[in-house]
This record gives structure tokens, sequence and C-alpha cells, in this order.
């Protein structure tokens, strides 16, 4: 469920908004209903785990790390920084904060215990998705629907956390015929005020896009994300979120691996990393 969370995360805490209505188009809410459930349901089932490359960049720069994920948590290698490699010694300062990680199991407490709250909490958003919106097709090709939403001013959110669906607008690629979500992607139609602006704003304009891909049948995963969102909050304190990664050559984690195990592999890096090119 990482990349419902990761969408609704964007704008957790925004508050409702007034837009132009439009009409609810029947059909096209029942596609987005068919994919919701389509996605839970794969999520429920899907156990797969991964190794793969993991290009970050924010304002503090560029990183590129090697991620293996295990059913026992994932643990991640630094690299590159801005295109540069780390040195010797930045790479066993890596190799040892893993280690620490691996022998740490309140480190790994935390991590599961975060990613349950996460997916809880973007399970609840993704059931909400049908009925938050008014839903429009926007066109409709053999592979692929592209739906495009806007607030509907009729939903009552059932929490705090529900309403920021009234301060998204944008579009979703729904694949067929498995009817997954390929895509989606909104903008903030308009500034977003907290408590009439005495606490901050969000400014319009800002974006995200997230793009998935099927990597084996009936398995998707993020492969893209980007972010870019400014406002300001509790005394003119600034929010950049500028953020964009992009997921490469994934490849399957062996099953039953172990924590120690994913830990060997990273030790292998850079150079297995540049083997492969």
């Amino acid at each position: 469920m990482r990349f419902v969370s990761l969408v609704f995360a964007l704008v957790l805490s925004l508050p409702a908004i007034s837009l132009y209505a439009q009409h609810q188009d029947p059909h096209a809410q029942a596609i987005v209903r068919a994919a919701v459930q389509t996605e839970l349901t794969a999520d429920r089932d899907d156990h797969s785990r991964w190794r793969y490359r993991d290009l970050y960049s924010n304002p503090d720069g560029e990183f590129l790390f090697h991620v293996v994920e295990t059913d026992h948590g994932s643990i991640k290698k630094k690299l590159k920084q801005n295109g540069q490699p780390l040195t010797p010694d930045q790479l066993r300062a890596e190799d040892a904060r893993i280690q620490s990680f691996v022998n740490d199991p309140a480190q790994q407490a935390k991590q599961r215990k975060d990613g349950e709250q996460d997916d809880k909490r973007a399970e609840n958003m993704l059931r909400l998705l049908p009925d938050a919106f008014l839903w429009t097709v926007k066109s409709d090709a053999p592979d692929a629907v592209t739906l495009a939403f806007t607030p509907d001013p009729d939903f009552t959110a059932p929490s705090m956390e529900a309403r920021v669906f009234a301060a998204m607008a944008g579009e979703i690629v729904v694949s067929k015929p498995q009817n997954r979500i390929q895509s989606i992607k909104g903008k903030l139609i308009h500034d977003v005020k907290f408590a009439y602006g005495l606490f901050g704003r969000m400014y319009q304009g800002g974006t995200f896009n997230i793009e998935r891909r099927e990597l084996a049948p009936k398995v998707w995963q993020i492969t893209e994300s980007h972010i870019h969102i400014d406002g300001h909050v509790l005394l003119f304190k600034n929010i950049h979120e500028q953020e964009d990664e992009v997921k490469t050559d994934f490849r399957p984690t062996p099953p039953a691996t172990t924590l120690e195990q994913a830990a060997t592999i990273l030790k292998g890096e850079p150079t297995a990393l540049a083997a492969q090119r």
C-alpha cells in the first residue's frame, strides 16, 4: 500500500476547500471502485520482496541507494552522493549503520510499527477514494482508461485525514484488464490556509506525480514519485517538499532471505553495482 500512503501523506493536514462542482459520471466512479477493490486484494495477497536501485533527490542533494527488502524489514546502502561515489570510509560507515540495524530488535520493531501505521492509514484513505471525488472519463484506450477527479462538495469527511481529498484535483490512469492503478497525479488548485492563515498556508500550484508498473504477474510497485509543494506553517517556518525518486533494476529477493543475508549482499556494493552495468 506504499504508493497510496505516499500520495495522501503529501497533503495530510490540508483543510477542505470549495471548488466548482461537476456532475458525477457513474461509469467512471465504478471503474475507480473496482480499481480500489483490486488494489486492496492485491496488497493483501502480495508477499513479494525486491532489490532495486533508488535514486533520490531533495534540496540536500542527490543520493543513490541499493535497497534490499526482506520479510523481516528493509535495509539500504548509500552508494553515491551528488553523482560521486562514496569514499571507502563512508562506505564502511554505511556498513556499520546497516549492521547496527541488523543487531537491534528495537530498530526493526520501530520500522515494522511505522510501516503498519502507514499501511493502515493508506488503506483507510484508499477506501474513501471513489466517494470523495467527482469522477469523469478523460480518455479510454484499449490498454488503459484515464479518469479525472475533483472534490465532491457533498462528501463528508469521517476524519481529519480524510479532509485531504478536498484539496486535490488531478487524474488517475487505470490499467486494463487488471484494473490496477498505473499512475496518479494531482495539483493544489488554491492556496490552502490553516486556521484562516494564522497557522500557515500551502501554496497553489504544488504538484505530485506517482508512477507504477507491473514487475511480475499481478505485482505492481512504485517506480517514480515526484513531489513539489511549498508553503509555511507556524510563524513563517517554510515548507519545501521537493522530492524526486526513481527506482530501477528491480530483482526479486530470494525467499526467506534474512536481514543478515541482506546485509551481506549490500557489503558487496558498490563493486556488485558496477558489475551489473
